[in-house]
């Protein structure tokens, strides 16, 4: 019985190995947490590319002075899909041209079309969102535009897959407003 009970101190006081212990423990947790940064920043990038792409997106359509159409729709939906490196199935846009009614005080949707998986909006939704539209002179239009990318962090570090929406408001520069043509 004193033998063990010695036999058990010198184990318990041997340093010996206590490095290669420790790097053994520390290593995986390191591993993990540089993955989880490596995640996080690429779900930031992801949100900062996809605000850029719907700015420029904004930009094109305010510069336009005739009507858009449906090809026109595609068109900003492979150049959201091509400026955020993702699959065409994998981003939707949603374009509504919004006029304020200052005598009524109200927002009314002139027109919303949509490529992708969302829904247009409707003048009940327009009326919704308008503590987030901005303040507008009476009978002013403006362009919404919307895009909506599908993100799949790298890895399974606790960061969910999600639907990452951004919103651009654009006034329109060389006309009053912008308008759609159904034909096309």
């Amino acid at each position: 019985m004193i033998r063990l009970i010695k036999h058990l101190r010198r184990f318990r006081d041997d340093e010996r190995g206590s490095i290669a212990v420790e790097t053994v423990l520390i290593i995986p947790a390191l591993f993990w947490a540089y993955l989880a940064m490596f995640a996080t920043f690429d779900a930031y990038r992801q949100h900062a590319v996809g605000i850029k792409a719907a700015y420029t997106i904004g930009d094109i359509i305010s510069r336009e002075t005739t009507p858009l159409n449906v090809d026109y729709l595609t068109g900003t939906r492979k150049l959201l899909a091509y400026l955020t490196a993702n699959e065409e199935t994998d981003v939707a846009v949603r374009i509504t041209s919004i006029k304020y009614n200052g005598t009524d005080k109200e927002y009314r949707r002139h027109w919303s079309r949509k490529r992708g998986w969302m829904p247009a909006l409707t003048d009940e939704q327009v009326n919704d969102m308008a503590y987030r539209l901005p303040v507008l002179p009476h009978n002013e239009h403006i362009m919404l535009v919307e895009t909506f990318v599908k993100y799949d962090p790298p890895f399974d570090t606790g960061l969910k897959a999600r639907e990452i929406h951004n919103a651009v408001f654009t006034r329109p520069r060389y006309a009053p407003r912008v308008l759609w043509s159904s034909d096309g």
